[in-house]
């Protein structure tokens, strides 16, 4: 799926073929055009010719690699998947990695998956790639080594720090081959980075299935230079029953955990009760950890959240030298505003009052822009 949309998306195919006809003389492949739920997408298929040997140890398959003619850089994020794949099946089966025994993945469809995949990035020129949370799948696998749960154990321990979630039919949905690729080439996984979009390429599973489409997409482009996160979590709670110390704390953690923002509003809530609405906006990467946190710190028993997109200036800082010290003044293209946490730190060493030195690092910032 992943060889089929980066080729949907623009990569060579026919470089694909013949890269992959050296590196496996026995198979061969091709693409299809098919559809999935309404969706256009490209079908990767992998033809082996002749009876294969399904089971190889690492170095087999790094052999194999290493002797064909590919372009150095696609040898070399090839045998990075292999060997990623291959930490994660020797501490499933507590054995050294020279010794992992590949059963599905060391036939050559599955090889031939993974080198395809390494050629058909290398052919689009990324240098960056940016996964979105996993879908998983639930249910029971059949395997080699019998039936397994889905995630399968090493599926599950190459995605051990991303974010995964299982929807749609009790199955299989990301093989150890994909979640390999993921885990070896992903900067990051959640929200897709600012870009500007060049091309969308969707590669085809096998099945068609009722409720969604089996695809995988990609969207290829270049950075847009925006440096803030433009989609965010806005995490919300309403409660009446804290103490204005509990809110405060709670506050202060959530801002400490990496919140972007948090703010207490005053409502009236059922029954006549006063209350507040806590909100807490986030990079939607830490939105369960603050969460999690809002369920530890306060007596609420349950929380909203939803996705929303914003805007944001550049800022950069300029510091100044006031009579308490180094006050840093936020900089943005429509204004400046003095950091309060440097003027409140310079008021106290000084004794000035605040707004004294407010206006003294104002003025200063202002004697140096003119």
């Amino acid at each position: 799926m992943i060889v089929g949309a980066l080729a949907d998306a623009g990569s060579d195919r026919d470089l694909i073929a013949e890269s992959l006809a050296r590196l496996a003389p026995d198979a061969s492949v091709s693409f299809e055009k098919t559809m999935r739920r309404g969706i256009t997408a490209t079908k990767f298929h992998v033809h082996v010719n002749a009876p294969q040997d399904r089971h190889r140890h690492l170095p087999d398959i790094l052999n194999m690699i290493h002797a064909a003619d590919l372009p150095a850089a696609v040898q070399s994020s090839a045998e990075r998947v292999f060997r990623t794949l291959g930490e994660a099946e020797a501490t499933v089966h507590g054995v050294a990695i020279e010794n992992v025994h590949f059963h599905e993945v060391g036939a050559l469809d599955s090889i031939c998956d993974i080198v395809g995949a390494c050629l058909a990035l290398n052919f689009l020129g990324v240098t960056e790639i940016h996964c979105s949370p996993v879908n998983t799948g639930s249910g029971t696998v059949k395997t080699e080594h019998g039936v397994l749960p889905v995630p399968a154990p090493a599926t599950a321990l190459l995605l051990r720090d991303a974010p995964i979630y299982a929807r749609g039919p009790a199955m299989e949905l990301t093989t150890p081959t994909g979640a390999a690729i993921a885990a070896t080439f992903a900067k990051s996984f959640g929200p897709m980075p600012p870009l500007r979009l060049k091309s969308i390429g969707y590669g085809a599973g096998d099945r068609d299935f009722k409720d969604h489409a089996n695809v995988v997409r990609v969207l290829i482009g270049e950075h847009s230079g925006a440096t803030e996160t433009t989609t965010v979590s806005v995490i919300e709670a309403n409660i009446d029953d804290a103490s204005p110390q509990v809110i405060g704390y709670a506050t202060e953690k959530l801002m400490a955990a990496g919140a972007l923002d948090v703010t207490v509003a005053p409502v009236q809530m059922k029954k006549g009760r006063p209350g507040v609405t806590l909100q807490v906006i986030a990079a939607p990467e830490h939105r369960e950890s603050l969460v999690a946190l809002i369920f530890r710190e306060t007596p609420t028993l349950g929380v909203r959240f939803h996705t929303a997109e914003r805007r944001v200036q550049p800022r950069h800082w300029v510091e100044t030298a006031t009579s308490g010290g180094t006050v840093r003044i936020k900089v943005s293209p429509d204004g400046f505003a003095p950091e309060y946490d440097d003027a409140r730190r310079a008021a106290t060493a000084s004794g000035l009052p605040l707004r004294e030195i407010l206006a003294e690092a104002s003025r200063l910032y202002l004697n140096t822009t003119v």
